[in-house]
């Protein structure tokens, strides 16, 4: 994937998205403007230091490919981030723990470096370019393998003290609940992730094909596949219910769903909407809708030129 769109000069922000398997690297204007954006692999990267020097390589070569001023480069990654330190929980690469990352990138780049979760970058680029625009308090939720998701609060990313909060997928619906990957049990992402959609599903249907995902459910249940119904019925009814504890706590304007399920159509939200507004109090909810995100596999990446450009005052995200 490699796109380059021709602008006026603006000023610019780079965006480095940290996957498990890739790096999602771009240059963004200050009004969402994807000027070039392409995926760095990072199968050959066996050491700590050998992505670190990827993910340099990569801000240069951002920045190589603009005439105007960079504001600075912000870099979504997985596990905990605090104060542009990577702290652990980046299971899938090697090392990075109590590591500085911020500060070694600068010394390699020269470029004023922001770190943050990779969840809470997605939130962030949901708030400024997507669907929480305009908006100063925001609940999102990536629905995927697991829930991830993040919080934002006038305008502000909240992560609770040092940045160890906002685990949205890691909320106790059910005590001694199902078994979470984290090692708790009765888990948010437990119940209602895709991954427990498809277990439900493959309980209830007896069905063990490869084929089964959560994309292979929607459609099953567009085709009035009774297992599917019940599979898909839950699914909402466990969202619904993690959601509405958030509202009940955070109250937010707006709670942005996103995923991929979250593209299965206009009545995935409806569904989840409809049972959270029998479940909600109706004081935290008088004033907060629901929406699928808009930005797909995008969020992350401009969530990081979000927060660059914002550390740089160039944009206010207080609504």
């Amino acid at each position: 994937m490699n796109r380059r769109i021709n602008t006026m000069p603006a000023t610019y922000a780079i965006g480095i998205d940290v996957g498990g398997s890739s790096l999602k690297c771009g240059v963004v204007t200050h009004t969402g403007e994807i000027v070039q954006d392409f995926l760095k692999p990072l199968d050959g990267a066996r050491t700590e230091q050998e992505v670190i020097d990827l993910i340099a390589e990569a801000i240069r070569q951002c920045a190589g490919a603009v005439d105007g001023n960079v504001a600075g480069a912000g870099i979504g990654f997985p596990g905990i981030v605090d104060d542009n330190r990577v702290i652990g929980g980046a299971d899938n690469l090697p090392g990075f723990e109590g590591l500085p990352l911020g500060e070694i990138l600068k010394k390699q780049t020269g470029f004023d470096i922001v770190i943050d979760n990779d969840a809470n970058m997605m939130g962030l680029g949901e708030l400024v370019f997507g669907s929480g625009k305009g908006c100063s308090d925001i609940v999102f939720l990536t629905v995927g393998t697991g829930i991830g998701g993040a919080v934002v609060i006038n305008g502000e990313l909240y992560g609770g003290y040092k940045n160890r909060g906002a685990e949205l997928g890691h909320m106790m619906l059910q005590h001694n609940g199902a078994p979470c990957t984290c090692g708790a049990k009765g888990c948010f992402e437990a119940y209602a992730s895709v991954t427990a959609l498809v277990n439900n599903y493959r309980q209830i249907s007896k069905d063990t094909g490869r084929g089964v995902n959560g994309r292979y459910i929607v459609e099953q249940y567009r085709l009035h596949n009774a297992a599917a119904i019940r599979a898909m019925h839950r699914h909402f009814d466990y969202m619904a219910a993690g959601i509405a504890g958030l509202v009940n706590i955070f109250s937010p304007q707006k709670v942005v769903i996103g995923g991929g399920i979250s593209e299965a159509g206009s009545f995935y939200i409806g569904e989840i909407e409809r049972r959270v507004r029998n479940t909600a109090m109706p004081a935290a909810l008088a004033h907060t809708t629901i929406a699928a995100a808009m930005l797909g596999n995008q969020a992350g990446l401009l969530g990081c030129t979000a927060k660059a450009l914002k550390d740089h005052l160039i944009i206010d995200t207080r609504g």
